[in-house]
């Protein structure tokens, strides 16, 4: 009820993409762009196994690597960062590591050195099947129409923050718990 008495605040169309196995990178991507399809499975599993060709460490690989690659899981998705960072590469786009230690406040949200920032994607720790599976979930926040909205896809429906201070509390909460915050850069580095 929350979540779609938030949605009710956000005059905007957000485009929302819902959870699908693992696949919140594929989500969390589309969600990003503000649109079904910018990526597939197909394109996200084409960037991991280019990475895993590629990848320098391939000889110490064991027989359960077929399924478990080092970027991906062949059935479910799970994608890592290395593939968020490539796949966004393709567009133009450029990654940027958050430091922990400077906390959510150092994050330009209001868009005062431009329009830099496209958007957040989070990376946060996750028990699922009642705790017995730890795993790890991509969440996207994106401002839109000069409100930031949380588009993870485990959501019912997308939810917009009430302010920036409301986005720096979350980001610190993520932070907090270990989680990893990734901004989305506009323009390649």
């Amino acid at each position: 009820m929350e979540e779609e008495a938030a949605a009710a605040r956000s005059e905007t169309t957000v485009f929302h993409e819902r959870q699908k196995l693992q696949f919140c990178l594929l989500h969390a991507l589309n969600n990003l762009f503000q649109e079904k399809g910018v990526f597939t499975r197909a394109d996200l599993h084409r960037i991991a196994e280019k990475l895993t060709l590629d990848d320098p460490t391939k000889q110490n690989w064991s027989p359960i690597s077929v399924v478990f690659k080092p970027h991906h899981n062949v059935i479910t998705g799970n994608y890592d960062v290395n593939v968020l960072i490539a796949a966004l590469e393709t567009k133009g786009k450029s990654v940027v590591w958050h430091d922990r230690r400077s906390g959510a406040s150092t994050i330009d949200l209001d868009g005062s050195e431009g329009d830099r920032l496209m958007g957040i994607v989070v990376n946060v720790s996750v028990r699922r099947l009642r705790g017995l599976w730890k795993g790890r979930h991509w969440i996207t926040l994106r401002t839109l129409d000069g409100v930031w909205h949380n588009l993870d896809s485990d959501l019912r429906v997308p939810v917009p923050f009430k302010d920036i201070e409301e986005v720096r509390e979350f980001l610190e909460s993520i932070i907090a718990g270990g989680g990893e915050v990734l901004l989305v850069m506009n323009q390649q580095l």
